[in-house]
């Protein structure tokens, strides 16, 4: 059987580290933690799991930091998880591949806990390369990547994450930025960084500073690049933001032949009519009918789990309770308790499909 190290990067996870490495007791034959600079209790609480730490002098490189941790074991797979990610399903498929010679990429599912406010907590997934065979290393100063010829192959291995949860993010802020805007002087074509230098002020807030990043991502961005698809919905959510809604809505017939199968495109742009129909309300008697085909579109596509970046509940419950709100709005009180119920229905089937993997 080959052998399995859990490896992690850590600075002041106090809050969680304990959490992620308690889920993998009894998968993994050794934990490894490369410290780069904690002052709080990180590296103390690693230990008591009965993790390794070794430290490590921050150099402004996350890919640095990951080959570093992976140098400090000979095991022939490596398991790369983060202090706020935990193991929360499918740990038989793991050890399926200790059987397995290793000459492939594991690609795991992540799912990032997101605060959708009235929804609640929601979860979107990303399939990402975590488990790396040995000699596998990363590249990339900030929001670094394995780099290898090897096939990539999904396992149904499933880790929690919550570092998108709003105390998390406020934590985080501006922590990349720096690092971004360093990598883009070195490389400034690269789609990748641009799109992620967006996220990085989208999700703070700061929609002016987004959108031309996103527009240059997706000006260099491949078609079948695994991030497009997330990076073409927080540029449609930028432009709702900022009441760009033409721009918005030309985007959405450019790309819309390219997301048949994904319930978040067609959602996100029912969102984006309906904030065009109330900021122009002129317009609102033309908008409301491609409204309700955009989020009927949605439910007609249903979940689809193996998109990535996908949020739950857009091809289901969250649809649907977008269209009792603006049946209500209409007026039309038949149809919007029956899609209210409707929604409510689709909530509890979703929230029995999750709740063996959340933390109680």
């Amino acid at each position: 059987m080959s052998s399995l190290a859990l490896i992690m990067i850590a600075r002041d996870e106090a809050r969680c580290i304990e959490r992620c490495l308690r889920s993998a007791e009894g998968l993994v034959d050794e934990m490894l933690v490369l410290d780069t600079g904690s002052v709080d209790d990180t590296a103390a609480i690693a230990r008591g799991c009965g993790a390794t730490v070794a430290h490590w002098s921050w150099r402004d490189d996350f890919a640095a930091a990951r080959n570093a941790a992976l140098a400090l074991t000979s095991c022939d797979w490596r398991l790369v998880i983060d202090a706020d990610e935990w193991i929360a399903d499918g740990s038989a498929s793991v050890g399926a591949c200790r059987d397995a010679v290793p000459a492939f990429v594991g690609v795991l599912r992540i799912s990032s806990l997101i605060d959708g406010v009235q929804a609640g907590v929601q979860q979107a997934p990303s399939w990402l390369p975590r488990l790396l065979p040995r000699g596998v290393v990363y590249q990339g100063r900030v929001h670094e990547q394995p780099v290898s010829a090897l096939p990539r192959r999904r396992l149904e291995l499933t880790l929690l994450h919550d570092g998108y949860l709003p105390d998390a993010m406020v934590r985080k802020r501006g922590r990349n930025r720096r690092l971004l805007q360093q990598a883009l002087l070195d490389d400034p074509d690269d789609a990748y960084l641009h799109y992620q230098l967006g996220k990085d002020f989208e999700v703070h807030g700061d929609f002016v500073a987004a959108e031309p990043c996103f527009s240059r991502a997706l000006e260099r961005a491949e078609r079948q690049a695994g991030w497009r698809h997330d990076l073409l919905l927080r540029q449609l959510f930028t432009l709702k933001k900022l009441g760009r809604f033409e721009s918005g809505m030309a985007l959405a017939q450019q790309e819309m032949e390219h997301w048949p199968h994904s319930p978040d495109f067609f959602f996100t742009l029912g969102d984006l009519l309906l904030d065009w129909a109330a900021a122009r309300p002129g317009l609102a008697a033309s908008l409301l009918p491609m409204i309700e085909s955009s989020w009927l579109r949605a439910l007609h596509i249903g979940e689809n789990p193996a998109l990535q970046d996908t949020v739950s509940g857009r091809g289901s419950y969250l649809a649907a309770h977008n269209l009792a709100v603006m049946f209500d709005a209409l007026g039309d009180i038949c149809k919007a308790r029956l899609w209210r119920e409707r929604s409510a229905a689709m909530r509890r089937v979703a929230d029995l499909g999750s709740k063996t993997l959340l933390p109680a």
